[in-house]
């Protein structure tokens, strides 16, 4: 008996440090630093405890409307460590082809965007920006492999710095599991 149990024992060592490091090995959104629509630098690592909502938008699109319920989200748990984080990509349809100053006057005007919007990026192909290779990509997030299906399609990454959902375009969100997500 005592044969058995020092090998199960060992395999069980192996693979709490195999998990632990995965977990060590998994990148974090906080490596980045991108520029805003205004041409000033967003570093991601000034979110360190916060929990971030990462969200392709454009401004020609069926579900531009979305930024009204963005935009009311935010400012509801803004001050509970949350925050919104957009970037417009005209990948979709070609309905987001303004400038940064173009894409900032209509979200201001259209919707009094206050979250912070980053500079236009490609979130899909040849040239995907690298904070969307690292949202796509099991091997960087840790969590799992995904494509960016549509505009405003939403990823919520944790405290940690860390994927933690994918969450569909077509959710709106004040849906209650992203509610429930921000609140727990």
């Amino acid at each position: 008996m005592k044969n058995l149990l020092i090998p199960a024992f060992i395999l069980l060592c192996m693979t709490v440090s195999a998990q632990k490091q995965n977990v060590m090995d998994k990148e974090s959104i906080y490596q980045f630093k991108v520029e805003d629509l205004y041409g000033d630098q967003f570093d991601f690592s000034n979110l360190k405890g916060k929990k971030v909502m990462v969200v392709n938008t454009a401004s020609e699109c069926g579900l531009t409307p979305q930024y009204e319920g963005l935009q009311e989200l935010y400012d509801k748990y803004k001050d509970r460590n949350f925050v919104i984080v957009g970037f417009p990509a005209n990948n979709f349809g070609g309905q987001e082809p303004g400038t940064d100053e173009q894409i900032a006057a209509f979200c201001e005007k259209n919707y009094g965007v206050t979250f912070p919007m980053m500079s236009k990026i490609s979130v899909k192909g040849k040239d995907m920006h690298p904070v969307y290779e690292f949202l796509t990509e099991k091997e960087k997030n840790g969590l799992e492999d995904s494509e960016v299906q549509w505009n405003f399609q939403k990823y919520l990454i944790d405290e940690n710095g860390h994927v933690a959902r994918v969450i569909s375009p077509q959710t709106l969100p004040a849906d209650q599991s992203i509610i429930n997500w921000i609140e727990k």
